[in-house]
């Protein structure tokens, strides 16, 4: 049974980036903090560095969370792994001592988060979103899907592995990745600002699950019911206030993506 066809009326929480309302972004770190409070999954954005490599990197620029200038796609994976991703979030002095994380501020690739997971063994809902409109149009969901490949997630869910969906707010982008591996589920983004979607429940052929903008919930709660009459799963991001998570867990969606995966997870199993 996938989350989509769940019985249970609790959500499930995916660290949105990570726990990054505690720590950087995308960070190797702000996911193993999420491991440590429970989460059932995880989200991340990818983007394509100059030399083809899928990075965590949620910007079109790098300024806002490393210390360098410059735009994800004009440059190379070396040069990106020499700047520092972890500082402006929590200080420079922040990993000083013996026990600091040697990954602290380290870029993190698809490759290595996904490695992780597989590391650590379960089933985690793994929400990867590719960002576009990009200079390397496809050649995105083309290298995803050939890295999905390579660690054998391209199949659908299996027992004992990461349990993945592809996500983006461009329908183009998540046909191209239904041609090229159908057996991905897919999840399509809606913003308040900007619907790309009919909001009458229907969804484009191949697709199972829409993922909404809380923003967007909170004046049309009633959508949610007509995604459930066609069949459809109901992701929610991002849901950081404690009145969103209740009124998540009210409405019975699947998934909340959240910041603050410690508080979310304490809000909606602490009810139970």
């Amino acid at each position: 049974m996938t989350v989509e066809q769940q019985t249970t009326t609790r959500p499930l929480v995916v660290a949105h980036r990570g726990a990054s309302a505690e720590e950087a972004e995308h960070t190797l770190r702000a996911y193993r903090r999420a491991y440590e409070h429970g989460a059932d999954g995880v989200e991340c954005d990818v983007r394509l560095t100059a030399d083809h490599h899928l990075v965590c990197v949620h910007d079109r620029r790098v300024e806002r969370t490393s210390n360098g200038a410059g735009v994800v796609s004009t440059l190379e994976l070396a040069r990106l792994e020499q700047l520092d991703w972890a500082s402006w979030k929590n200080g420079p002095g922040d990993a000083e001592g013996p026990d600091a994380d040697p990954e602290r501020g380290h870029l993190l690739t698809l490759r290595r988060l996904l490695d992780s997971l597989v590391e650590q063994g379960g089933e985690p809902l793994t929400l990867i979103e590719t960002k576009h409109p990009t200079r390397h149009g496809d050649d995105v969901e083309k290298t995803l899907v050939q890295v999905l490949r390579a660690f054998d997630l391209d199949r659908g869910d299996q027992p004992g592995r990461p349990h993945v969906r592809v996500m983006s707010f461009s329908g183009r982008a998540l046909q191209r990745v239904h041609k090229l591996s159908p057996k991905v589920p897919l999840v399509h983004l809606v913003s308040a600002k900007g619907r790309s979607l009919p909001l009458d429940g229907t969804l484009p052929p191949g697709v199972r699950t829409v993922g909404l903008d809380i923003a967007f919930l909170r004046k049309k709660a009633s959508v949610v019911q007509k995604y459930r009459r066609h069949g459809h799963g109901v992701f929610v991001w991002t849901v950081d206030r404690e009145e969103d998570m209740d009124l998540c867990r009210e409405l019975g969606v699947d998934v909340v993506i959240t910041n603050r995966p410690r508080v979310a997870i304490d809000r909606i199993r602490g009810t139970e």
